[in-house]
């Protein structure tokens, strides 16, 4: 009997020392992920940014306007094809954008097959990744909000403004509207662009007069997107819009229209009367429409998002306000990609 209450005192005492030890490591292991570094424990902003093959430059420049104006946790999810994916990497790896969070994400232009009806007046638009922004939930799974922007853009605010854009409950994105700005109407006016649905759908089609949506109702631009995941996938977006891509191949319902929009159409019809509104100041656009028409230098100073829409792109010639791009517009280390300029 005596030996079994020494052998369990030893058990105990034993047991005593062990929980001892091994209490400070413990403890500390514990602090140790507590203590997370701000950035770390900061929101990350997801933003998404085509590198289409022949206009990388433009996917650079916007993306390095955005870091250099910003202190958010910024994560580039950089969309391209197979066959330009080396090329932007390698861009990015062997300039001052080697400090940037990204992931490189494919493309896969399949999923359009049967989906986009040709059109040889604007064979740009039909590019497969200018219909990127209709498959956001396919290529970012882990955010539940997500900045789109067109590459021929540059940002001069703080990116953090833009996504926390408020979203009304029930809205699966947010874009700006083409008659918000009073600033914006001489230029639409003087290229003499559509700011309406009439721009953009084809009223003579059954289907769009059924849709019962004014043609002088105000259009917005989807090339600025401030999206809601849970809502998008919730709505099932992306199958909307893929019906009314398919609707078009078979009745041409908006690919010969002025507007010649191609991936703007579907998206004005699914979002009609369900989206929220963008800070104007967030989407000054028609850049790229007129080499000729310009916004005046204070206002351009004002505002936070540029975007050269339209045929007259900043990296080309002719194009207006190119300083202003150029500013943040690094060269291609492979020197593949040139600006096209009036001494080149």
């Amino acid at each position: 009997v005596n030996q079994i209450l020494l052998l369990l005192l030893v058990l105990t005492v034993c047991a005593i020392l062990y929980n001892k030890v091994h209490q400070v490591p413990l403890a500390l292991r514990n602090e140790t992920v507590d203590l997370e570094s701000p950035e770390e424990m900061e929101e990350e902003i997801p933003v998404v940014i085509c590198a289409a093959a022949g206009r990388m430059g433009a996917a650079v420049a916007a993306i390095s306007s955005i870091y250099s104006n910003t202190e958010a946790n910024v994560l580039f999810y950089i969309v391209g094809l197979k066959t330009t994916i080396p090329h932007i990497r390698k861009w990015i790896e062997n300039s001052k954008l080697k400090e940037i969070k990204f992931k490189v994400v494919e493309f896969n232009p399949m999923v359009l097959k049967g989906k986009i009806r040709q059109d040889a007046s604007r064979p740009e638009l039909l590019q497969p990744l200018n219909f990127v922004r209709f498959y956001l939930p396919l290529l970012i799974q882990k955010h539940e909000k997500v900045i789109y922007l067109d590459d021929d853009v540059i940002v001069q605010g703080d990116i953090q403004e833009l996504y926390d854009t408020k979203l009304a409950p029930g809205h699966a994105a947010a874009f700006s509207d083409d008659c918000d700005l009073p600033s914006t109407h001489e230029m639409v006016r003087s290229v003499g662009m559509q700011n309406t649905y009439m721009g953009f759908l084809d009223y003579r089609k059954q289907a769009i007069r059924d849709l019962g949506i004014s043609p002088s109702t105000c259009s917005f631009n989807p090339g600025v997107i401030v999206a809601n995941m849970t809502e998008w996938k919730h709505q099932r977006i992306t199958k909307q819009l893929e019906k009314w891509m398919q609707r078009n191949v078979e009745e041409n319902l908006y690919s010969s229209t002025l507007g010649g929009g191609v991936a703007t159409s579907p998206m004005l019809i699914v979002f009609h009367g369900k989206y929220s509104s963008i800070n104007p100041m967030w989407h000054i656009r028609h850049l790229g429409w007129s080499p000729d028409a310009r916004y005046s230098e204070q206002f351009l100073q004002e505002a936070k998002l540029l975007h050269w829409n339209g045929r007259y792109k900043p990296w080309d010639y002719p194009s207006v306000h190119t300083d202003l791009w150029e500013n943040w517009f690094i060269p291609d280390p492979s020197g593949k990609f040139k600006l096209t300029r009036p001494d080149s």
